[in-house]
């Protein structure tokens, strides 16, 4: 089963151009989702993404992509 990735393209902690590339490498065969997630508290704070149905937050993308690496499928 592929990952179900999701950024949200309003948060400010996170450039859409720069981290669907990263993960792309880092899950080839995920579906990667791009959009407001309504999640808007935490995003307005932290960059965060959402994989396989968990939310993961972080001070910027380059670390919330380390954190999303256990739960890559």
């Amino acid at each position: 089963m592929a990952n179900d990735i999701r950024v949200c393209d309003k948060c400010k902690h996170v450039r859409v151009k720069s981290i669907v590339p990263k993960l792309q490498e880092l899950a080839p065969d995920a579906e990667i989702r791009v959009g407001c997630k309504s999640y808007c508290g935490p995003c307005a704070r932290y960059a965060f993404i959402f994989i396989n149905g968990r939310y993961v937050k972080a001070a910027d993308e380059d670390e919330a992509i380390q954190k999303i690496r256990p739960y890559v499928k």
